[in-house]
């Protein structure tokens, strides 16, 4: 089949929705329900997830708002993990993606993801035969090196598919994808590149510094802490672009991962989350205004690369 639907400028982020404590704090469906109806007033209706979220939690939510919406309004993203599989299903990406739709309330998912590179070109190989058993809008790597995003290319052509998308940790502080040639060859072969993180979960926002810390016992709290002296540096520099355009902090960085091309994903826990995206989808940030924030980037030199994640090449 051929995927038509247009994607929007951003994509929003539902890993929170998981309530894993990777950010804090619990979230129920009452408090998130706005959250939905905002951003698909806006026509952001691109809405990325996994099973691996929670185990079911963030799917299981963002289905229970889908089921009131004409499936033709959403674009759904969701991934095959592999540390998630069923030992004994036949096709554990068939599977998952099975369980995945169930959980969603919906019978087609738009982007199917490899979520990691645990075994991958055993799991690229099942998602050809899933793609060939149920239509699914794009197929999709996450977490991958280049050899790794050429050789699940590969795989895929060799059963008569493409790969589309390509989901990996991007933003001032870790610009690793780009370095290494991955946003160049997902250009070349016309693959849309996801840019997960941008905001690094929160540190980037100009909410957080060393006088206003993550929530303590968090996920965030751990990785970024000690770092934020240095990370308050980028974000005064972000504060002064932000300045210019009459905008937060927070959309800066959102601006700048769009004006690199790629479609950068928002988590949303609030509704300010969703209209500062809108915002940011409508900012352009000029040339010498990316060379100043990728600069103070480069010199916070910070590693922020997590615990699932490895340095892109």
């Amino acid at each position: 089949m051929t995927y038509n639907k247009k994607l929007p400028k951003i994509a929003l982020g539902a890993w929170a929705w998981g309530n894993d404590n990777t950010f804090g704090g619990e979230l129920n469906i009452d408090e998130l329900r706005p959250i939905y109806d905002e951003a698909m007033d806006l026509g952001l209706n691109l809405w990325d997830t996994a099973f691996a979220y929670g185990m079911g939690t963030s799917e299981k939510v963002l289905g229970e708002f889908l089921k009131t919406t004409p499936k033709e309004d959403y674009i759904i993203s969701t991934k095959f993990t592999p540390q998630c599989a069923n030992p004994q299903a036949e096709n554990a990406v068939t599977a998952m993606l099975e369980n995945s739709m169930n959980l969603l309330n919906t019978d087609f998912i738009d982007i199917f993801w490899i979520h990691n590179t645990v075994d991958a070109p055993k799991w690229t190989r099942k998602l050809a035969l899933t793609a060939k058993e149920y239509d699914i809008g794009m197929l999709g790597v996450s977490n991958h090196d280049l050899e790794e995003i050429k050789q699940a290319n590969e795989i895929l052509e060799d059963n008569g598919l493409k790969l589309s998308a390509v989901q990996n940790h991007y933003s001032l502080l870790n610009r690793s994808s780009e370095t290494s040639g991955i946003l160049d060859y997902c250009k070349k072969n016309d693959i849309t590149f996801f840019a997960y993180m941008v905001l690094e979960q929160g540190a980037l926002s100009g909410k957080y510094d060393t006088t206003h810390p993550f929530p303590e016992g968090s996920d965030r709290a751990m990785a970024y802490g000690d770092s934020m002296d240095k990370i308050e540096e980028l974000n005064k520099v972000l504060g002064e672009v932000a300045a210019n355009h009459d905008i937060n902090i927070a959309q800066i960085p959102v601006a700048w991962a769009i004006a690199k091309g790629t479609l950068p994903i928002v988590g949303a826990t609030k509704k300010y989350h969703v209209s500062d995206a809108f915002k940011a989808s409508e900012i352009e940030l000029t040339k010498d205004e990316i060379d100043m924030i990728e600069k103070a980037g480069d010199e916070v030199n910070v590693n922020t690369i997590r615990f699932w994640e490895k340095e892109m090449k």
